[in-house]
């Protein structure tokens, strides 16, 4: 580029990084949504697995009491 660099050859390009800024924001905010939204998923997940383990646990005493484990002598 030959000459000097005017305002009138700057104001397009700023504005166009100004644009690509904000339209890079947005797809931020998009993916950062995405990733809350599944670490949510992940987290319920867990705490419904470990609610689950104690339910099992629960019923699994239960049945023992109802009915002693197998005896040795029992065929």
């Amino acid at each position: 580029m030959n000459g000097p660099v005017t305002l009138d050859f700057l104001a397009p390009q700023q504005a166009r990084i100004i644009k690509e800024m904000a339209d890079m924001r947005a797809d931020m905010t998009v993916l950062l949504a995405i990733v809350q939204r599944l670490d949510a998923t992940a987290t319920g997940l867990i705490g419904e697995v470990r609610a689950l383990h104690g339910q099992i646990g629960r019923f699994r005493h239960q049945l023992d009491q109802i009915s002693p484990a197998a005896e040795p002598n029992a065929t």
